[in-house]
C-alpha cells in the first residue's frame, strides 16, 4: 500500500471536506442520510458543490450524545461506505471514528483517511494509523471517564488559548512519536470539544500564530467549525439554528483562508 499523502489534495484552492452524518442524532441533520441511497444523494451534492473528500461518521459527537457500540457504529456505516466507494470511485473517503475495530474495517472497505475526534488517544488507533499508511485527521478534545466532555457553552470569564494549543501539541507529538509521517497528518484544533465560547473565541483569535506555536504549516490544519455553536455566538445571534449557520460558517472560512488555512470540514460547500 502506498502511504497516503495530503499533498495532492492540497494543490490549488482550498480543500472542503464534506460531512456526511450516518446517524439518527447529529446536531444539524441527524437522521436525514441514514439510508444508503440518501447518503449517496447527499454525497453527490457535496462533490458537485466542490468537496474534495467525504467524511462519513456513524457516531454522533454532539453535546449530550450517548456513545454507541462498535457493532452499531459499523452497522450504520457499512452500507453507505460500500455504496459510496462503488459509486464515487474517484472521491477519497474519510471515516470519523475513535474505535480501532470500526477503523480497521472501514480501511478494508475503501476508506483512505481516519478522522479521530479524540486525537488518536487509543493506542490501537495509533498503531492502525502507523501500520496502514492511511491519512489522519487528529483533533484536540477533552475526555472525562472515557467520554467526550462538553461543558456548558456560556461562560463570562475570559478564555485562554494556551492550554488548548498545548493539548493540540500533545496530539501532534503522540502521532509523530508513533511513526505517522507528517505528510499523512492534519491537525484539528477541536472547536467546541471540551470548550466554552470564550475559549473557542480565544482559540480562533490565536489562529494567526498557531502554525508558529506548533511548528506546523497552516495548510495542514483542518478547521471544523461548520454549523457549530461557535459560529452562531461569534455572529452575535446565539439563537441562530444550526441549519441557518452556513452563511456565517462560510464567512469564517474566508477569514481563515486569509491567514493561510486551506482545509475545512463542512456540511455545505460552495454551490450547495
Amino acid at each position: 500500500m502506498i502511504p497516503f499523502d495530503w499533498g495532492p489534495l492540497l494543490q490549488g484552492g482550498p480543500l472542503f471536506i464534506g460531512i456526511l452524518n450516518l446517524t439518527p442524532d447529529s446536531f444539524s441533520d441527524g437522521g436525514r442520510f441514514l439510508g444508503p441511497e440518501a447518503a449517496l444523494a447527499q454525497a453527490r451534492r457535496l462533490v458537485a458543490g466542490g468537496a474534495g473528500l467525504l467524511d462519513l461518521g456513524a457516531e454522533s459527537t454532539r453535546p449530550g450524545a450517548l456513545p454507541v457500540s462498535e457493532a452499531e457504529e459499523w452497522a450504520r456505516l457499512a452500507p453507505g461506505l460500500v455504496l459510496l466507494r462503488a459509486e464515487l470511485p474517484g472521491t477519497p473517503l474519510s471515516v470519523d471514528t475513535r474505535h480501532p475495530g470500526v477503523a480497521a474495517r472501514a480501511l478494508g472497505a475503501g476508506a483512505t483517511v481516519l478522522n479521530d475526534v479524540t486525537g488518536f488517544s487509543d493506542p490501537g488507533m495509533r498503531r492502525l494509523a502507523r501500520d496502514r499508511g492511511c491519512g489522519c485527521i487528529a483533533m484536540r478534545s477533552r475526555l472525562r471517564e472515557g467520554r467526550l466532555w462538553m461543558p456548558p457553552y456560556e461562560d463570562p470569564a475570559p478564555g485562554d488559548a494556551v492550554p488548548l494549543v498545548e493539548e493540540l501539541r500533545e496530539v501532534k507529538d503522540r502521532l509523530l512519536a508513533e511513526g505517522v509521517a507528517e505528510q499523512r497528518l492534519l491537525l484539528d484544533p477541536g472547536f467546541g470539544f471540551g470548550t466554552r465560547f470564550t475559549e473557542d473565541l480565544a482559540l480562533w483569535e490565536a489562529l494567526p500564530e498557531l502554525p508558529r506555536h506548533l511548528d506546523w504549516p497552516a495548510e495542514r490544519f483542518c478547521l471544523g467549525i461548520s454549523r457549530k455553536r461557535f459560529v452562531a455566538w461569534k455572529s452575535g445571534d446565539t439563537a441562530l439554528p444550526a441549519a441557518a449557520r452556513d452563511e456565517a460558517t462560510a464567512a469564517l472560512h474566508r477569514e481563515a483562508m486569509d491567514g493561510g488555512y486551506r482545509v475545512f470540514r463542512t456540511h455545505a460547500v460552495p454551490g450547495i
